[in-house]
Order: C-alpha cells, then structure tokens, then sequence
C-alpha cells in the first residue's frame, strides 16, 4: 500500500513534540546538554512545517528553545517536568515561569507535568496545588497532560487547569488499535472527554504512530502505517476543527533504551540525517530500499543450489528428489528474507549486545541455507550439540559440519532468550522472525531428508522443550491478531520439532 504523506507542503503542522537528542545524546545521562546551535538547526527546519513546537522539561539545554524559537518564528507550548524529587520540580517551575515572562509573545501555555500521575510519581492533591500556585504567577493558559484514561481517573484535575490535555496513542492502548482505525479512535476518544469535561477546549497533546517496531496485537509499525495514521488524524482535526500535537518531530534513540526498538520512532524526521521520512509527492514504502533487498536475496538463493550443484560435482551420487526440494524450500526462504531480516537487524539493534545478537542471528540465518545445502548433497545429517562440544573422541572432524553445527548453536541460543524473553517480559521486545526462519526452515529440512539413529541428546530435548512451551504460550498471550508472534511461535515450535529429533551416535567404549 503507498500512503499519503502527511506533511502538506501548502498547510503548517498546528504543533509537534520537540527533543533536541540526536545519535547517543540521551537525557537520562544527567550531564547531556544540548548546544544551541543544535536547537537553532532543528528549529529552523521544523518553522518550515509546522507552527509551534511542544517541549517537557527545561533540561539538558531545553531552556534555550524560547530563544530559538523566536528567532525563526515558532510558538512553544512549554513543558514544566514534574516528579517525585521536590527539589528538581522547584528548579523546573521556577525556571519555566521566568521563560514564560522573558518570552511572552513565544510560550503560549505551560504544561505543569506530563504524565506524573500514570507514573504515580506525585498525588492528585499535590498536583493540583503545583498548577493552582504556577497559574498565579503567569499570565499565559496552563495545562496538565497524561494519558486520557488518567483524566477520568483524577476529575479533580479538571477544576485547576485552563485547558485539558490528553495523551491518546492508539498503539499503546491497553487493547492495541489498528492503523486503519486509529484516527476514528482518536476522534471518538476526544469526543467523549469533551462530553465528559465540557467547557473547556480538548487538546490532543499527543498523538501518533511508530514507524519501527514490534507487533501489539493487531497494531502493526510502519512506514506506511505511520503515515496513513498521521494523515487521517490531521484531516480529522481540520474537518472537526480541534487542535492536535503530534509526537514527535525527530525519532528519538534513546527512548529504545526504555521502550524498545518502538520506542525510537515516532518522529516525522529520522535521526541521524534529520531528513523527512515522508517527503510530499513521494511515494511511501515500508521498503524503499527493496530493489537491492531482492537483488541480495536473489544473489543468496542462487548460491544456496550452486552449493548443492557443486558439492554433489565432488561427490558424484544420485540424491533423493526430497533432497532438491530440501535445497529449493531452503534457496527461497533465504532469499525472500534476507532483504526483510538485514531491515530489521538495522532497526532493531540497539548498542553493542543488540548489534552482536542480531548480527550473529542472521549471519546464521545467511549460512544454514548453504551449509544444509552441502549437507544435503553429501548425505550428512544435521550435527547435534554433542557432535561439537562433548567428548573429543566424539566431535566431528568436518569444517563444514563443525560451521554448522555453530550455526545451529547460535539459533538455539539466541531462539531461547527470545522465547524466554517473551514468556518473561515480552512488551518491548521484537519479533525475530525472518532471520530465525532463514536458520531454522534449512535445519528442519535437512533434519527431515537425513533421520540419524542413536540417542536422543539431552541438550536438544532441554532446547526443544523450552521452545514448544514457550510457542504456546506466546501464541495465546500476544494473540491471534499478532502475524509477527503467530509466525515467531510457529518457528519455535518446528525449531522444537528439529532438535527433538536430533539423535547422536553412540560412542564406542
């Protein structure tokens, strides 16, 4: 599907969240401060498509923003970060009512807290005093904004400020909205605390949609999806005449280390270029870089059978038929994946571990095809652990086996944590798919085509064990909705089908 892009080049955004942190700039090292003359670059570029720009705190170099701003024309909606050390709210409030009284043509409205009470980070009555005693000392509107269930929760709220400002990302609903439904959500959501709070005007203080990231249910990150998403809420907000701020201008790295791979992609602009994702009168994919994914997994199909060829050259034999489909199922399931799991590794690696664990998953995704390939055409059968790691007089003395006998390994490794990951602590972790499928599809068909006698090796049946209950749980945990899960537990389970009927040769005494 080819979206429409969001930013209408004849009409401003009404506003969008601003964090100036880019590559590994992260406000949760207290020491980052942001120059500005980095904020002065962001914010020229983010007056070109939008009007005002909404900010948190008045850390780590954000205090400079009204400054900024009134140089290239933006209105700030400022944000004053509350929690629960008294000491840093003092400083924050203070210093946000003298911005506001410094630059009172710029800050629009200050938003005494963001999301406090669902972090439950200060109570209602607290709260409620911090805004009553800010509202004293500025002339301009004041908010408090949270997450819209939390505005039912805490109706005393309501009293204190001038205007409501709700939180309401479809993504993240306790019961995940799709992207084809999430602007008509938005909408009734806002319709509801409009009835439920009348008299005061209804800000949508954030809204949006990842471009990155795992599957909640039917909820899907895209590009495209961000897209549509981003598109129908502003129509919305025009034809209903409400004001929305999107979150957020630019995707946000650090964010990966609380909220996971989804967590680092909600901005319109990427990054590390500061370049618009979605650029008007350009059409969108969720892969725009899919001609030299297809070439890459053409080139990886097409060495998959010039192994098989070349192998059964050295060893001149007359295979199975079931042999050639082996290779076949395993050429083609490499080569239509690869394109989508070197996409992922890039987005959903994350530091040094992050890297050396995706890196690792699909270097042996990229292998197995081609070493099961050479396995097949010399009538080997799939290593066990054993073969590699127990007895001296046991292991195998093949380099080829012994490649993928470590391929295997670190699949099973790497297919473990995941699935404990997920049974354990599943909300921000991603879904590895594609590179798991292009490890595991080979070793179960060559598992198949090349049954061994012997015992079953305890190893493999701790391995296979794990990954069939942790399927089964996942699959009715994440819900039928979750292509990404549904497909994930079906590769555990026949990864689980593979190791438990590994058999290892008896060694002689």
């Amino acid at each position: 599907m080819l979206a429409r892009a969001p930013i209408d080049p004849n009409a401003k955004l009404l506003c969008v969240s601003y964090a100036p942190f880019r590559d590994s700039q992260t406000p949760l090292q207290p020491t980052t401060h942001i120059p500005a003359e980095q904020i002065a670059q962001d914010l020229a570029q983010l007056a070109k498509i939008s009007d005002c720009v909404r900010t948190y705190s008045i850390e780590n170099g954000l205090d400079q923003v009204p400054a900024e701003a009134a140089k290239v024309g933006l209105k700030v909606i400022q944000g004053i970060w509350l929690g629960s050390d008294r000491l840093k709210n003092a400083n924050q409030i203070s210093t946000a009512v003298h911005l506001t009284k410094q630059f009172p043509s710029v800050i629009t409205a200050l938003v005494v807290g963001n999301e406090v009470l669902l972090r439950g980070e200060m109570t209602t009555t607290d709260l409620a005093a911090i805004i009553r005693s800010v509202k004293a000392q500025v002339t301009v509107p004041v908010t408090y904004a949270d997450v819209w269930e939390y505005w039912l929760k805490n109706r005393e709220i309501y009293d204190t400020v001038d205007f409501v400002t709700i939180h309401i990302l479809p993504y993240w609903e306790d019961f995940p909205i799709r992207a084809k439904f999430a602007a008509i959500h938005v909408n009734s959501i806002r319709q509801q605390m409009a009835v439920t709070f009348p008299g005061k005007e209804i800000l949508i203080g954030e809204t949006g949609w990842p471009s990155e990231g795992r599957m909640r249910e039917g909820a899907l990150p895209s590009r495209t999806n961000q897209a549509r998403v981003v598109s129908e809420i502003l129509q919305l907000a025009k034809a209903e005449n409400f004001r929305v701020n999107l979150i957020e201008a630019y995707d946000q790295p650090w964010k990966r280390q609380l909220e996971g791979t989804v967590g680092g992609y909600w901005g319109l602009f990427d990054s590390a270029r500061r370049a618009l994702k979605y650029p008007p009168g350009e059409p969108i994919s969720n892969f725009p870089l899919w001609k030299w994914q297809m070439g890459a997994g053409l080139v990886l199909s097409v060495l998959v059978f010039a192994v098989a060829g070349l192998t059964l050259r050295r060893r001149p034999w007359t295979p199975r038929p079931s042999s050639w489909i082996a290779v076949a199922v395993s050429a083609t399931t490499g080569g239509i994946l690869l394109g989508i799991a070197a996409d992922k590794m890039f987005y959903e690696s994350y530091g040094i571990g992050g890297w050396l664990q995706w890196g690792a998953l699909l270097a042996a995704g990229i292998v197995s095809p081609l070493l099961c390939a050479h396995a097949l055409m010399r009538g080997r059968p799939l290593p066990t652990l054993l073969e590699l790691l127990g007895p001296r007089e046991g292991r195998s003395k093949s380099v080829p086996t012994f490649l993928l006998g470590a391929a295997l390994i670190v699949a099973a490794l790497i297919g473990g944590e995941t699935a404990l990951g997920f049974v354990f602590d599943p909300r921000y972790r991603d879904f590895p798919y594609a590179a798991l499928s292009m490890a595991v599809i080979p070793f179960a068909t060559l598992a198949l085509n090349r049954p061994q006698e012997g015992s079953r090796p305890i190893a493999e049946s701790v391995f296979a064990g794990l990954l069939a209950v942790s399927a089964l749980y996942v699959g009715f945990n994440e819900g039928r909705d979750n292509w990404q899960s549904m497909w994930t537990c079906a590769i555990y389970l026949l990864f689980a089908l593979t190791l438990w009927r590994a058999r290892a040769v008896q060694i002689p005494k």
